[in-house]
């Protein structure tokens, strides 16, 4: 099983659903980075269920870094830190390594580590373990917007609404930043959660597309095949569970386009070079243009509803039926958004220390 992710900054996630820690190791931060705490918690905060649409199961995610920092600041040498978890009740999971969740891992687990694995809320496999992503993605987000990078997600559609365009890009970021659900319309806002509360109600779940920017991020950045900046991004990003699409800038809607209008024209104002559109996300050959980084992920549903579902008996190899019990989002992607931002942040850090070196998110 392979948990590491990066060339330059790496970091490997470890835990399970009911285990006593989740956590993360950050290698290859430069030393003398600063790790702000109040930071970190604001960033799980958003990640950590509220409401009716939301699991019932709320950690506190206190966190300890216990290597890797002294007084505040990174020491350059590996990072770890740990989440305990404090809200568990394995019990609810105790029929599901034999009749395994429609959609979910159970089965495919399974199959790879042949029984062994633990099936204790989806074991490694659960979202619970975007919490030590989210951690993570803090400690260099953090250190990214020193450098004048940020990052933000919102739900761009939920349940047949759909809210407006980023606008004023760095106004609609910091806007974000203080939004438990990530919507930039009001109305729509109260639309996609009607929707996900009728999908709660009957037992169900729904999923729907979060968009992302980034930006403050240099033109230069990336390699134009095998660690393009897409295919870096998406490699992370595919990895969040529930992620089943990823596009950048207009996507798949390119394919309705003439190139006279897909292309995005040069210009300059004596000093700086952009473009008057951003249709291809601020990416061109796989490297960064200097233009907000803009990119759209698919969540699917979340495979554990209420409803009663056909699945099989691993024992006897038949038929079965099942209806689980214990504690599920009937919507996820309000939580999604923090994950992606934190994935978005390890990824661009990872590119930017490729291209610059690691001390480049040093504190100057």
């Amino acid at each position: 099983m392979k948990n590491t992710f990066g060339n330059s900054i790496t970091l490997t996630i470890f835990g399970e659903s009911h285990g006593p820690y989740i956590g993360a190791v950050l290698d290859g931060l430069a030393p003398g980075m600063e790790i702000n705490e109040e930071y970190i918690k604001a960033k799980l905060a958003k990640r950590r269920p509220s409401g009716k649409i939301s699991t019932k199961r709320v950690e506190t995610d206190e966190f300890l870094i216990v290597s890797g920092a002294f007084e505040g600041r990174t020491t350059g040498t590996p990072l770890t830190l740990l989440i305990p978890n404090t809200s568990t009740k394995s019990a609810d999971y105790s029929s599901l390594s034999k009749t395994p969740r429609p959609g979910h891992a159970d089965y495919t687990a399974m199959c790879k580590y042949h029984g062994f694995q633990d099936p204790r809320g989806g074991g490694h496999f659960s979202g619970r373990i975007t919490a030590a992503l989210v951690a993570a993605g803090a400690i260099l987000s953090f250190a990214l917007s020193k450098k004048g990078i940020k990052f933000g997600t919102h739900i761009k559609k939920l349940g047949g609404a759909y809210d407006r365009e980023f606008d004023k890009t760095e106004k609609d970021v910091d806007a974000l930043e203080n939004l438990n659900f990530p919507v930039l319309d009001a109305l729509a806002a109260e639309k996609m959660m009607s929707a996900a509360e009728a999908a709660a109600e009957c037992g169900d779940s729904i999923g729907g597309v979060l968009e992302s920017v980034v930006i403050g991020v240099p033109a230069g950045v990336g390699e134009p095949w095998f660690d393009s900046v897409e295919g870096v991004l998406s490699h992370i990003l595919f990895s969040i569970p529930a992620v089943k699409g990823v596009e950048f800038g207009r996507g798949f809607g390119f394919a309705d386009m003439y190139g006279s209008e897909a292309n995005d024209a040069f210009v300059t104002d004596g000093e700086r070079i952009f473009t008057k559109t951003n249709n291809n996300g601020g990416i061109n050959g796989g490297i960064t243009n200097g233009m907000p980084i803009v990119f759209r992920t698919a969540i699917k549903p979340t495979p554990s509803i209420y409803k009663k579902q056909e699945t099989v008996d691993l024992e006897t190899k038949t038929a079965a039926e099942l209806v689980i019990e214990g504690r599920h989002d009937p919507a996820i992607i309000h939580r999604a958004a923090a994950v992606v931002d934190a994935a978005a942040a390890i990824a661009v850090a990872d590119l930017l220390a490729t291209r610059y070196g690691t001390d480049f998110l040093a504190d100057n």
